[in-house]
């Protein structure tokens, strides 16, 4: 057998009389499994301090903002102690940028249509952060995070940032830390947020009350007029852009983009003073999508002049408080029931069928 074929055998193996112990210590990790053979291990990347990290986002380094946004993410409690520190101090340099948030069905081109009007707002000299929010699976808990992907020539403009984030257990299309993010990309001189929710439906409300501008996307043959008149998301949104306009599609387009204006005509508007309005574009043919962006403008300078754009930001944020509190109120709470046998017997109580749900809640207050 020529020296290539053979087998090569280990410079170094236990003796066989100690195999049994030997392999146990290696399960441990009490011993190496060959001390002859030493694997070249990747240095594990230092955390930047808080000092770094906030000089970094204010100076534009994306990067750094990356990184910011991935401590804010985190559970870790060393990540966590540095996202305090850093919003902190990011927080004098936020709220100067327009805040968009662009929902719609899966396929109605939310990322075509960000790319494309991205694109032609870094070629107007604006600074564009894009927070992408992916579903996540329920099963496994994972996100394929593939917006970088979809919109890979704007991901590529130094002028523009993209960040995709899990949805997790987050209801409303957003991430848990979405409105943190924005924070720090405000701090960073983005003067254009863009949050793209999840795109699951008539449940993607949460991203309102985070944003300036609310865009609703929508498809041509997408239902009747019964269902646009369905309220939900659509009596949220300041404007409905049929997109997709192109090629065959272009009159069904015009036609759709009729029936929502007269669906918005009937309902009351959610932004006092301001009647929404309807569109038709084309993310593929950038046909359309300059004049989306001249009515997100007409809308905040038109609330700028009434003195209500600050206004309805602190109502945002007492909004955000409040939600947040309740959220780690309830946290708290459960934590310190899992240590309660009543509790438990309790909720097995409930589960059996031999306490009505709403006795075990009085029981529990």
């Amino acid at each position: 057998m020529s020296e290539m074929g053979r087998a090569r055998s280990p410079e170094w193996h236990p003796s066989d009389a100690d195999k049994s112990k030997f392999a146990g210590e290696v399960m441990a990790g009490k011993v190496e499994a060959s001390p002859a053979i030493k694997v070249a291990r990747k240095p594990r990347r230092p955390l930047l301090k808080v000092e770094e990290l906030y000089a970094g986002i204010v100076g534009g380094n994306r990067t750094a903002l990356a990184r910011g946004i991935t401590c804010i993410e985190s559970e870790a409690p060393r990540h966590q102690e540095i996202a305090r520190e850093l919003l902190r101090r990011c927080l004098p340099h936020s709220g100067n940028s327009i805040r968009i948030g662009i929902t719609g069905i899966p396929g109605a081109g939310k990322s075509q249509f960000l790319e494309c009007l991205g694109k032609m707002l870094c070629e107007a000299d604006e600074r564009v952060a894009v927070l992408a929010v992916d579903p996540s699976s329920t099963v496994t808990g994972g996100s394929i995070l593939g917006d970088k992907t979809r919109m890979e020539s704007l991901c590529r403009d130094e002028r523009a940032f993209i960040r995709p984030s899990p949805a997790g257990k987050t209801l409303g299309g957003v991430a848990a830390k979405t409105r943190e993010s924005i924070i720090l990309c405000e701090a960073a001189g983005y003067k254009v947020i863009f949050v793209e929710t999840v795109g699951v439906g008539q449940s993607e409300v949460a991203v309102r009350s985070m944003v300036d501008f609310f865009l609703l996307l929508q498809l041509a043959g997408a239902g009747d007029e019964l269902q646009g008149i369905k309220k939900g998301v659509i009596e949220m949104a300041d404007a409905i852009v049929v997109n997709k306009s192109d090629g065959d599609n272009v009159q069904r387009a015009k036609v759709a983009r009729g029936e929502y204006a007269r669906v918005l005509h009937h309902l009351h508007p959610f932004t006092k003073g301001w009647e929404p309005k309807a569109l038709c574009c084309s993310g593929l043919k950038g046909t359309g999508v300059w004049e989306v962006w001249e009515i997100v403008q007409a809308f905040c300078q038109k609330l700028k002049d009434e003195n209500r754009f600050d206004e309805i930001r602190a109502k945002q944020n007492a909004k955000w408080f409040r939600t947040l509190l309740e959220q780690r109120v309830l946290e708290a709470f459960y934590r310190k029931q899992a240590l309660d046998d009543g509790f438990a017997k309790l909720e097995k109580a409930v589960s059996e069928g031999r306490i009505p749900v709403i006795e075990a809640v009085e029981r529990v207050l």
